[in-house]
């Protein structure tokens, strides 16, 4: 065997037919032909099946889409890997390897392979035999063998594919020394198993149906079937993706999720959702809808299209309210699972208040969020930078910033001697340069004397309409018609010093809605603004700021 010694069952290693004389149009690897053939085999299969439960009738079998599979399957998780463990587990040490005389005396016309052909046998089982197979500690409750199967199988072939069929031959016990060995199934299992038997042999399956060959890949999880749990991964992969099917690949057991093998293909569906839902202004309702696996999903991505991580940490406290109505039972999941998705050090330090009093949080876990999210905006920007390029490389994302809607803005306040506000804005030079010609972008909104605000820059024509330019405003928001006068001040970093510079003073009286500004902050044309020599981008950031102070 090629490789035997580097790894046994990676899908890559091959194994060379020692007998390939006359099979020149076999593929190296390729045991298609010695499937259930007693020339090629060393041991017979006995395949039990089981009488289904209820409501566990075939998945694969009449399902044409995802969504039938889906129905199909309505055991939840837990009891699936249940079952696994009591069918697999246990049987690969005693039981499923059922090597009593009685399955020997039913085999007896097996012992001439040459008489036999290579025909698969398949049995009905004597009432003898169901009784016995019904008593036995491992059957599922009122489940009886239907029918048998044998088959001839190799079992250098079969180990070379599963650590399943390896330790079943190679454990000392008095059953892997037996030409006979026998499984058992449930009859939901039975066109899968036989899928994944054929794969094992000719590294291809019949099946290309995505019920089909989600059977297969439950199939190879249970039976450590890599190679196979690669092939379906990939094929699935390559198929068209929808919400349903990318839900369902999230929610496949645990088991087969822990699997390098279809970690691609949960990975695709994380993509895929991420991408669906990017604009959530479009699919409110619908991603209200979504399991907890869906929602992970969506706000894993830095490319989340949001007014602000406020929004965000709004809409999962909404969706957890709804999915989890029991407080104990939404406090784990948000503080277990969903916190990790919500960017807290870039929310505004008013909603972080609001995070410190919601109950739906453990109030440790509230406290520990919220001072990481400070300790974050204390920091200077290059150290912030730095904390964000460490973490683009891992799972945890809290420090990398989305591409908002609305720019995240430091904001100081002050109550004495005079009610006043410090805002700081940082724009990138890629943000500035996709103002160009008429953009404009928003930062977050900030508060002085109970009112809101913010600050707008802008790409336009200064007033001769001579030359583009950039300006800088600021705005209240709607409130009414609230009347509030602010004397304000707009400054800038500009080299050699790297220190702020006033540019432009002024006074307003706001009322809702109303903005005011300087429409050439800087007084050069934009092409000198953003040249590569700008006075204005220190390492390629543009830092302002606006400090407001309420008249007397």
């Amino acid at each position: 065997m090629k490789g035997s010694n580097t790894d046994l069952f990676d899908p890559s290693t091959e194994m060379d037919p020692l007998y390939s004389r006359g099979r020149s149009s076999c593929s190296d690897g390729d045991f298609g032909f010695a499937f259930n053939d007693s020339n090629f085999s060393d041991r017979v299969l006995r395949i039990e099946i089981m009488d289904d439960l209820p409501d566990n009738r075939s998945d694969g079998e009449g399902c044409t889409s995802i969504a039938d599979w889906a129905r199909h399957r309505k055991r939840r998780r837990e009891d699936i890997k249940k079952d696994n463990v009591a069918e697999v587990s246990l049987g690969a040490e005693e039981q499923i390897l059922s090597c009593n005389q009685s399955d020997m005396d039913d085999c007896v016309g097996c012992e001439n392979q040459d008489e036999e052909g290579e025909a698969m046998i398949e049995e009905l089982p004597s009432g003898d035999e169901a009784a016995d197979g019904s008593e036995s500690p491992w059957s599922m409750d009122c489940s009886t063998v239907v029918r048998v199967k044998t088959l001839h199988i190799s079992s250098p072939i079969l180990a070379a594919k599963s650590p399943f069929f390896y330790k079943l031959f190679s454990n000392g016990m008095r059953e892997s020394e037996q030409r006979h060995v026998t499984l058992r199934i449930n009859a939901s299992e039975e066109a899968a198993l036989m899928e994944l038997l054929n794969f094992m042999y000719s590294n291809s399956l019949s099946t290309n149906t995505a019920p089909g060959l989600l059977d297969v890949l439950m199939a190879a999880d249970k039976f450590e079937v890599a190679s196979c749990m690669r092939y379906c991964s990939r094929q699935l992969r390559n198929m068209p993706m929808t919400p349903e099917s990318a839900l369902l690949y999230l929610e496949l057991p645990s088991s087969v999720l822990m699997g390098d093998a279809v970690q691609p293909l949960t990975d695709a569906a994380k993509q895929y959702l991420a991408s669906r839902y990017r604009d959530m202004s479009k699919f409110q309702e619908e991603v209200m809808s979504l399991p907890l696996a869906g929602v992970e999903a969506i706000f894993s991505s830095d490319d989340l299209q949001v007014a602000s991580e406020d929004a965000v940490y709004d809409f999962v406290l909404k969706w957890a309210r709804v999915q989890y109505p029991k407080l104990e039972d939404r406090k784990e999941v948000l503080g277990g699972r969903l916190a990790r998705f919500i960017r807290f050090p870039y929310m505004t330090c008013r909603k972080l208040k609001k995070v410190l009093t919601c109950h739906d949080f453990d109030h440790e876990v509230a406290s520990k969020l919220v001072l990481e999210a400070l300790f974050f905006k204390a920091e200077a920007p290059h150290r912030q930078r730095s904390l964000a390029a460490e973490e683009t490389a891992s799972l945890n994302r809290r420090f990398v910033e989305r591409a908002y809607k609305y720019r995240p803005v430091k904001v100081v306040e002050f109550e004495l001697p005079r009610q006043q506000c410090v805002v700081y804005l940082d724009l990138k030079r890629e943000e500035c340069t996709n103002l160009f010609p008429s953009g404009r972008v928003y930062s977050q909104a900030f508060h002085l004397g109970g009112q809101g605000f913010f600050l707008s820059a802008h790409c336009n024509m200064d007033q001769q309409s001579s030359f583009h330019c950039f300006g800088l405003f600021l705005g209240m928001q709607e409130k009414g018609n609230v009347s509030f006068a602010v004397d304000y001040e707009f400054a800038a970093r500009s080299k050699p010093t790297e220190e702020f510079v006033s540019k432009y003073k002024g006074n307003y009286t706001f009322t809702g809605g109303k903005a005011v500004g300087y429409r050439n902050l800087f007084a050069i044309p934009w092409t000198s603004f953003m040249a590569e020599d700008s006075l204005y981008f220190i390492n390629g950031v543009l830092h302002l700021r606006a400090e407001l102070t309420i008249r007397q």
